[in-house]
């Protein structure tokens, strides 16, 4: 996978891409990701980006112009997108305007994001981006969180960690992230790992007696267990077999 990222700020990107699981999947060349600073699209001497809106009002807002141009330049082509006729011309690539006003951003958008071979991110800042960038280029914008951020530099951050880790080979392990919070519609259950017992408090028995279907059976009771009483919405909509119906019920009666 290939990933764009237009922003104002670039400098902010590099200590959190440079390591850990992002650096290796980078150096493994399962994803590669280019930094776009958008002041160098701007065509004055200021290199202006925002400016006043128009009708007055508070904050700054994002010019169309070096972002049409940005984008443009990153691939290669000139963009006119419009999102409410199913004949307007998409591109190849999402191009996904980071958006307080976007759709909520959970694991099952991730899923998604992961299965394009290239994704470009804008990153909003300050009061917004010209409704015209929103209405003529970008084709999603995806919102992080019901709250607002100084710009979309963190929300981006969030997007390229979240699907990068779904790609083939990043995690290691095959399927790794198939038993994540979220990834089965449940959040996970508890984990353990050495010492056995840690200030008098000892891991499950049932843990260390190698029993592997009475672990995974354990485990998904767990899982359940927990979503039902830290997320109980997510029992709405997540995939339950007859035997987990059983325990939740047993759950219910128990409370």
């Amino acid at each position: 996978m290939h990933i764009d990222i237009l922003t104002l700020f670039p400098e902010m990107f590099s200590a959190y891409l440079n390591e850990s699981i992002l650096k290796r999947a980078q150096e493994s060349g399962r994803v590669t990701i280019h930094l776009h600073n958008i002041r160098d699209y701007t065509t004055d001497r200021h290199h202006i980006t925002d400016l006043p809106p128009f009708g007055g009002g508070g904050g700054m807002i994002l010019k169309p112009e070096p972002i049409f141009a940005a984008v443009e330049a990153v691939l290669g082509e000139p963009l006119v997108v419009n999102r409410l006729h199913s004949s307007s011309l998409i591109p190849h690539p999402s191009i996904i305007l980071l958006t307080p006003q976007g759709r909520l951003f959970n694991q099952k958008v991730a899923e998604e994001l992961a299965q394009h071979e290239r994704l470009l991110l804008i990153c909003g800042r300050y009061e917004g981006v010209d409704e015209r960038v929103r209405e003529h280029l970008v084709t999603d914008e995806i919102s992080i969180g019901d709250y607002v951020l100084t710009g979309g530099e963190l929300a981006a951050m969030v997007v390229v960690d979240a699907v990068t880790r779904l790609l083939p080979g990043v995690l290691g392990a095959e399927g790794a992230a198939a038993t994540d919070s979220h990834a089965t519609g449940l959040l996970e259950g508890p984990h353990y790992t050495r010492p056995e017992t840690f200030r008098g408090w000892t891991v499950p028995d049932l843990l260390r007696s190698g029993h592997q279907g009475q672990i995974e059976q354990w485990r998904r009771q767990q899982a359940l267990r927990r979503t039902w009483h830290r997320r109980p919405e997510l029992l709405l909509t997540a995939p339950l077999t007859e035997e987990d119906k059983r325990f939740l019920a047993q759950l219910a009666a128990g409370e």
